[in-house]
Order: C-alpha cells, then sequence, then structure tokens
C-alpha cells in the first residue's frame, strides 16, 4: 500500500535538514557537552508573570474548548497592536488564532493555492518553507538570492517567476540571514505582486527583533490589504515557544475560510495559552525590547569576535536572532564544516545548506546561549576555521 505524494515529498532527497541539530541532540542526550547555536530557542525562557497568568486563567476553568478563530479578547489585542504599528484599520475578524506561526504558514498556503499551484518562496529561506508548500499540494518554486546582494531579492528574478504563480512568501526580518528588507524592497515586491496578481504572505515572526533599520509591513502599501497574508507568533518576541500561539492577519473574507479550515484541522488553540498570550501582549513595547535585547547585545559581541579574523565573512545581521557566516574560505561547505566543528569542539551549528542552494558555504549560529558561553564559542569556532584554511 502506498502513501500519498504529499506525505512522501515534503523532504526532498529524505532530508529536512535537520541532522547537525539531531546530532547534537543526541550528543546531550549521552552526556556529552554540547554548546547548541542551532535553532531560535530563547536560552531565558519564558516570564514568570506571563506563565502565572497562563495558570490563573486555566485554574480558572479555560481548559476546554476555545471559540476556533480565537478568543474575542485575544483577536481584538492582536488587532489593535497591528492597527497601531503599521496604520492600516484592523479589527476581530481579520484575524485568526493558529498554533504557531508554522501552522499559520500551512493554513495561508492552503488558502491560497490548488493543487499544482506555483508558489514562490525566496533562497535563503526558514527550512520548513518548501515542505509546508508541498504539503498543500503546491509546487514549491525557489527563487534565489545572493550573498552579494546582501540576500535582498531582485526584482528582474521576481517578475522572471511570477508569471502564471499564484503566491510569493517573503520573511523579514529573515532568517537565516538577518537580513531587514528596506522599505524600498518592499514597495518593489508589492510592485511585483501587483503586476503578477500574486497573493503576498509575509512571515513577520520577528518583527521585535530590529537592530538596524526598520520593519515595514508590505501590508500597509497602497493596495496590498488586501493581497496580503502576515503571519505573526508569540514565540519569538514573548519567549513562548512552546505555547505555540500564531495568528494570520488578512482579508476578512480569507479569513472566514480559514476559521473553517481550523475547525476541521487544529480546532483552535487552549484558552488559557490564549489568555497568557493576552496578557503578555498587553505589557506593550517594554516587555518586548526586554526579550530582545540579549540579542541586540550578542550581536555586538560577535562582530567584535569576527572582526579580529579576516577568513570568514559575516553577513551583518540588522534583524532576528542569528548570523550567517560564509565559511567557503576554509575549502569546505556549510554542511562539512558544522558537521566538523560538532565532532571536534562538541559546538553545533545550522549549515547553511538547510536552508537552500543560495546559502551553501555558509552557516547559521543562533545567538542563544550565555554571553560568555557564546563569545568563547565563537572564539573557538573562528580558530577552528583559521586551521582548516591553512
Amino acid at each position: 500500500m502506498l502513501l500519498s505524494q504529499r506525505i512522501t515529498h515534503l523532504n526532498t532527497n529524505g532530508t529536512d535538514g535537520w541532522e547537525v541539530f539531531v546530532r547534537a541532540r543526541s550528543m546531550k542526550a549521552a552526556g556529552l557537552p554540547v554548546v547548541e547555536l542551532t535553532i531560535g530557542e530563547h536560552d531565558i525562557r519564558t516570564q514568570t508573570d506571563i506563565l502565572e497568568a497562563m495558570h490563573v486563567s486555566a485554574m480558572n476553568g479555560h481548559t476546554g474548548y476555545a471559540m476556533v478563530p480565537g478568543t474575542d479578547q485575544l483577536r481584538d489585542t492582536i488587532a489593535k497592536r497591528v492597527s497601531l504599528r503599521t496604520g492600516v484599520p484592523t479589527d476581530r475578524d481579520n484575524v485568526l488564532i493558529t498554533p504557531g506561526g508554522q501552522s499559520a504558514l500551512f493554513a495561508a498556503h492552503i488558502a491560497l493555492c490548488d493543487p499544482g499551484d506555483r508558489a514562490l518562496y525566496l533562497d535563503p529561506y526558514y527550512a520548513t518553507y518548501p515542505g509546508t508548500i508541498r504539503g498543500t499540494g503546491a509546487q514549491d518554486i525557489a527563487i534565489q538570492t545572493h550573498s552579494r546582494d546582501a540576500f535582498l531579492p531582485q526584482q528582474a528574478l521576481l517578475d522572471a517567476a511570477a508569471p502564471d504563480a499564484k503566491s510569493l512568501l517573503i520573511n523579514t526580518p529573515n532568517n537565516p540571514t538577518g537580513v531587514v528588507y528596506p522599505k524600498e524592497t518592499i514597495e518593489m515586491i508589492a510592485g511585483v505582486c501587483q503586476r503578477h496578481d500574486l497573493w503576498l504572505i509575509s512571515d513577520e515572526v520577528y518583527d521585535t527583533q530590529i537592530w538596524q533599520g526598520e520593519h515595514v509591513s508590505p501590508r500597509a502599501l497602497p493596495g496590498m490589504a488586501e493581497r496580503t497574508l502576515v503571519i505573526g507568533s508569540m514565540s519569538k518576541s514573548h519567549a513562548m515557544t512552546g505555547s505555540r500561539c500564531g495568528w494570520i492577519i488578512g482579508p476578512k473574507e480569507v479569513i472566514a475560510h480559514l476559521i473553517h479550515l481550523a475547525t476541521h484541522t487544529t480546532y483552535g488553540v487552549p484558552g488559557f495559552i490564549q489568555d497568557a498570550a493576552d496578557y503578555a501582549l498587553k505589557q506593550g513595547a517594554d516587555l518586548e525590547v526586554d526579550i530582545a535585547e540579549p540579542f541586540r547585545r550578542r550581536r555586538a559581541l560577535a562582530l567584535k569576535v569576527l572582526s579580529q579574523q579576516a577568513l570568514l565573512r559575516v553577513i551583518p545581521p540588522q534583524g532576528a536572532m542569528y548570523l550567517m557566516l560564509d565559511v567557503r574560505e576554509t575549502g569546505h561547505s556549510g554542511s562539512s564544516f558544522a558537521n566538523l566543528l560538532l565532532e571536534t569542539h562538541n559546538i553545533a551549528v545550522m549549515p547553511g545548506e538547510s536552508f537552500g542552494r543560495a546559502a551553501a558555504g555558509h552557516i547559521r549560529i543562533a545567538m542563544t546561549v550565555d554571553d560568555n558561553v557564546f563569545v568563547t564559542a565563537l572564539q573557538v569556532l573562528c580558530d577552528f576555521a583559521q586551521s582548516l584554511g591553512k
């Protein structure tokens, strides 16, 4: 008996790009001291007052089925937040609460793409993007960006790929590169979408982690609110990764259909988690700045360490919690460099190849450990690179 092509083709060549991460976790389980610089997991966990709000909600009985679209209270809070930050009038009917940003990405593509439709996304990409698209039955079409262009998309390549496509997925601040798309790039992308009648899916889960420049949501540009779905999440902004609480912002008609989808798939998000998310969002921007501060600080520390060597080229991170390093001068691919680093120094980083062809020959470093451990690991990594370069 055969399984569906959707499930067997989620990962090409039988790999999902997480091999180094899995090896590192196996080593830790065996008792080895591994420094994990792999996934975007805060080293400082969800704040205790947020957990207390979750506990109080659960103890007060909000443990049954919550409303499938999300609680009115949380949807109103998110709508108000989006309205204030973007200037686009938004109310609860523009908001669907989802079990994390990943669920939102899948639902957005289900809403927009029929089986066989061409769904575009940019390379480098977050590792789940291709499989998410293939899981909906759509064709995943990667559009290359290049380090020489600071990994910013180029109009000519977008225009060439756009005919007969249905959607375009972008991510800014970007994972894995740390690039923040400037306003002129967002305006260029909006122009491509309007000329070619594309839906735009904008993954903005890192919008509170901006180190240089400013975040521009394409939904705020003229003519874009009616063709844009925005993905948001509590995971990065409030260190609530395990709580699995995200959302989609979009036109009311699309959200109404997505509510039907949620009824037949997730059946909503637990009410006590939504109440905790509502509490966290109502603490305002100061809390979000506090959650982001360790990564701002570590970015500065990393750039100082990396400035003392010339072999590894850093893609200056403008946002998010990652560094991208070009390791090709060592004579290694990102994959071989990451595996050797793990084997010889018990330091785990993500190979660039996990994030697409454009990131080959790079590694991604998550700035997600204590400052002193982080600096020491970077220094060891640089020394290791020098030894390979020789």
